[in-house]
């Protein structure tokens, strides 16, 4: 009997201390995510950080010259947070924005000023963010739903009849920008 209340009072040992160590880790964890290491990257992305956005929408990565602007807004603990991008590529052609998508036409490039009403919530979505100061460089809503741009949707999100979240991706092909915008409330 002494040996197994000696087996058992060792065993809550370890087990407390495991326990203590892991409630220490984890709270260190969440108070380094929440304030030392949350925080707004501005204009740090590399073309490296970027490529995703062209190879999601079969542009492809190898034509990224430079990333002009970036932002990366810090994540609240739900992960909302705002990402912006605004990268130089070497081409891109009308054919290739205009083309319809044989293999899924779902994922196709519509022109600004034609857009279906899912499209035009995307977009309106995107309208409240460009007066903030950090993406003042983002091209404003109505010039998004112009014939000077050509819009990818990649991802929206409702919730009831109104977007929650949304990942687009922009290109004014008369000077071979491409922006993208991934924002969640």
């Amino acid at each position: 009997m002494k040996r197994l209340l000696l087996i058992g009072k060792w065993f809550l040992i370890i087990w407390g201390a495991i326990s203590l160590i892991a409630v220490i880790g984890f709270g260190g964890f969440v108070v380094y995510g929440l304030a030392f290491g949350n925080k707004d990257e501005i204009d740090s992305a590399s073309a490296h950080d970027v490529r995703f956005v062209l190879n999601c929408c079969n542009l492809g990565d190898s034509r990224i010259e430079k990333v002009v602007r970036s932002y990366e807004s810090a994540r609240s603990f739900t992960g909302d947070g705002l990402d912006a991008y605004a990268i130089k590529i070497s081409h891109v052609t009308l054919e290739e924005l205009t083309a319809t998508n044989t293999d899924n036409p779902t994922r196709r490039w519509y022109r600004g000023d034609q857009l279906s009403n899912i499209l035009d919530d995307a977009v309106t979505f995107v309208g409240p963010w460009l007066p903030d100061k950090k993406i003042s460089w983002f091209p404003k809503e109505a010039e998004l739903k112009s014939n000077q741009f050509y819009i990818y949707l990649e991802s929206i999100y409702y919730t009831n009849v109104r977007p929650t979240a949304v990942d687009l991706i922009f290109v004014r092909p008369s000077d071979k920008m491409v922006f993208y915008f991934s924002a969640k409330l």
